[in-house]
């Protein structure tokens, strides 16, 4: 895997453990998941400028809070020459002022770009690894196969990602700039306030540093507060994303699915189930906007009340003549800039519970894939072995077995060696396992034992029932999945008019939403014109004319074994009419425990010498052979 380091084991709940506590084991692990791939990018395999920006960052922040400082001293003496009414001083003050904007203001924005580039390049890293990892070895497909919590991958691979990979950076840089900050200003308060004497009952008590611990106590009464209020911040910003992305996901099948539900009549059933997914949406956000409401009274009032507490401290001393109006207006605004760092957590804590939401929902995901990497590397857990024949057989089916991901036998012992040439016809009652057994030997489908070979160098194509149309030009749609510029405009016309589609070769340089615009039938015949170009050696079909009238179904065929004679063939299909265009069929029964090959018969007669190996047949009583008509 493309991490810095291997997922962390599996976690599992103690029994022991009430329900609450083992989610609060679960979410605490999905953190840990996710920062194992995420730190990854400051690892020797990331990105080679991680560490010279990172650093650069800390020098920028650094370097603003000087800058604020110096404002800061800038503002004592400012204040103290309007006391003395000293105005050559106020003057040239005023003229040092411009200086110290410009420079606090460029910085910042700089600094503003370098977190913005480190988040985006932190970003693009950990998505393309993450993308990798789900193209890989069809775990995209796999994925809608087994239980777990991946709903809707891609707001988490989009939205998700985006946010669990901007919030921290912002965070760091948050805490960072508060420490120095804090840091600095509370040597300014130590250092400016002094001491405090104040009588009480008659006996005089001196408070060292009276505004350093005004300040810790403030911070820590209003921190405090945000966090007792704020407690379920993160549950409830983790639903509401939740909520968020199925609604989404709702929107999109209504889209990809618009013909169907026009052609039924489903308008209302959909906006009915939309309304129930909206309103799930709009209750989170209610609870939401309740957690925002009761952080806002803290938030606010802290806000107006943090610059008014040091000067309401400082007057006893200025009223007596120990502190000037600069040195007032200075602890004024160093209290208030270390009440902003202490209640650093005050402003973010919304952030903070959004992250966490969004964080582990893209761990979710990456568990899901860390299963079936895993599963991939095991030796114990039942996975169909792939590799490649050593004699001239194309397709060898060695005690293949197909089952669920939780092991339920779907096909049982299948032994099948297919020559150079064969067209197979997979045959079965409906429900037997046949489209289950064509993406095992397109590998599709992973779980089960036995093994599957192919001939060495030799390109396998696949048809399924409902052909993937990708968006842009028709170009691109019949070259797929190759580069729309693999073969010529003339080349693509030609396959468009042999498959019958010759009112589209006029559009093929055309961008328009094939996928909504073209037909079933259409697009069918568009997967048969990619055949035409790519010219596999081995061909699978799960039902690839079913939506085809017989006629040009017939034609189709005859055009696809007329133009690639040497390809071998292995289809799956309920029409008997299609037995005419192969040479042998294979027929599929139902059993408890799994289907099973009940009968392998020749349907015409070929040329090319075949060897059957079939250890079920030879052992089975009801093994049977259909007349061939």
């Amino acid at each position: 895997m493309t991490d810095a380091e291997l997922p962390p084991a599996a976690h599992e709940p103690d029994p022991a453990l009430t329900p609450e506590q083992a989610e609060e084991a679960r979410r605490a692990y999905l953190l840990k998941r996710f920062w194992i791939s995420a730190r990854g990018y400051w690892s020797r395999r990331g990105d080679r400028l991680a560490w010279p920006f990172s650093l650069g960052l800390l020098v920028l922040i650094g370097a603003n809070v000087g800058f604020q400082y110096g404002i800061n001293v800038w503002n004592r003496g400012l204040f103290d020459a309007i006391e003395q009414r000293d105005a050559a001083n106020v003057y040239s003050l005023g003229a040092l002022f411009p200086p110290l904007v410009l420079g606090s203001v460029t910085l910042v924005t700089i600094q503003v770009y370098v977190r913005m580039l480190l988040q985006r390049r932190w970003r693009s890293w950990l998505t393309k690894s993450l993308i990798g990892r789900w193209l890989a070895n069809g775990r995209y497909y796999q994925l809608n196969l087994i239980g777990g919590d991946h709903q809707n991958p891609e707001a988490r691979i989009s939205e998700d990602m985006r946010i669990a990979t901007e919030s921290p950076v912002d965070f760091v840089a948050g805490v960072i700039s508060a420490f120095v900050s804090a840091s600095t200003f509370i040597v300014v308060l130590w250092t400016i306030g002094g001491a405090l004497t104040v009588a009480v009952g008659g006996t005089d008590i001196t408070i060292p540093g009276f505004l350093v611990i005004a300040a810790v106590v403030y911070a820590t009464i209003t921190s405090s507060s945000i966090a007792f209020i704020g407690r379920n911040f993160v549950r409830v910003s983790e639903a509401k994303n939740q909520v968020e992305a199925e609604f989404r996901y709702t929107l999109t099948r209504v889209r990809e699915n618009g013909e169907s539900i026009a052609l039924l009549g489903g308008e209302e059933e959909e906006r009915n189930d939309l309304d129930r997914t909206f309103k799930q949406v709009r209750e989170q956000w209610r609870r939401l906007a309740q957690q925002h409401m009761r952080t806002t009274v803290v938030s606010h009032g802290s806000m107006l009340i943090a610059p008014v507490v040091p000067v309401l401290l400082c007057a006893p001393k200025f009223l007596a003549g120990s502190m000037s109006l600069g040195e007032v207006m200075q602890a004024a605004s160093a209290f208030t800039i270390v009440q902003g760092a202490f209640g650093w957590l005050v402003d973010n804590y919304p952030r903070l519970a959004d992250w966490n939401a969004c964080a582990r929902r893209v761990a979710s995901l990456m568990m899901s894939l860390d299963g079936l990497e895993n599963a991939e590397n095991s030796e114990t857990l039942g996975r169909i072995k792939r590799g490649e024949t050593q004699d001239d057989v194309m397709l060898r089916l060695e005690e293949l077995s197909v089952s669920l991901g939780d092991g339920t036998a779907v096909v049982k012992e299948t032994e099948v060696e297919v020559r150079p040439g064969e067209r197979v016809l997979v045959a079965g009652e409906s429900g037997s396992g046949k489209s289950t057994l064509v993406r095992a030997i397109a590998g599709l489908w992973p779980w089960g034992g036995g093994r599957v070979d192919f001939h060495a160098d030799k390109h396998l194509f696949m048809l399924p029932q409902k052909p993937y149309i990708p968006s842009g030009t028709l170009q691109r749609a019949v070259a797929y999945p190759r580069g729309a510029d693999s073969w010529s405009v003339e080349e693509i016309g030609v396959a468009l008019d042999k498959v019958g589609l010759t009112q589209l070769t006029e559009k093929i340089k055309e961008e328009a939403p094939w996928d909504h615009t073209l037909s079933g039938g259409e697009k069918q015949r568009l997967a048969f014109a990619r055949l035409l170009l790519h010219r596999p050696d081995i061909i699978v079909l799960d039902e690839a004319t079913s939506a085809l009238d017989e006629k040009t179904q017939d034609a189709i065929m005859a055009m696809m074994i007329e133009e690639l004679p040497e390809a071998t063939i292995v289809s799956v299909a309920h029409r008997a009419e299609l037995e005419a265009f192969h040479t042998r069929k294979i027929t599929l029964e139902k059993h408890e425990g799994g289907a099973k090959l009940v009968s392998d018969v020749d349907l015409a007669p070929y040329t090319g010498r075949r060897h059957m190996i079939s250890r079920f047949l030879a052992r089975t009583p009801r093994a049977r052979k259909p007349q061939v008509t």
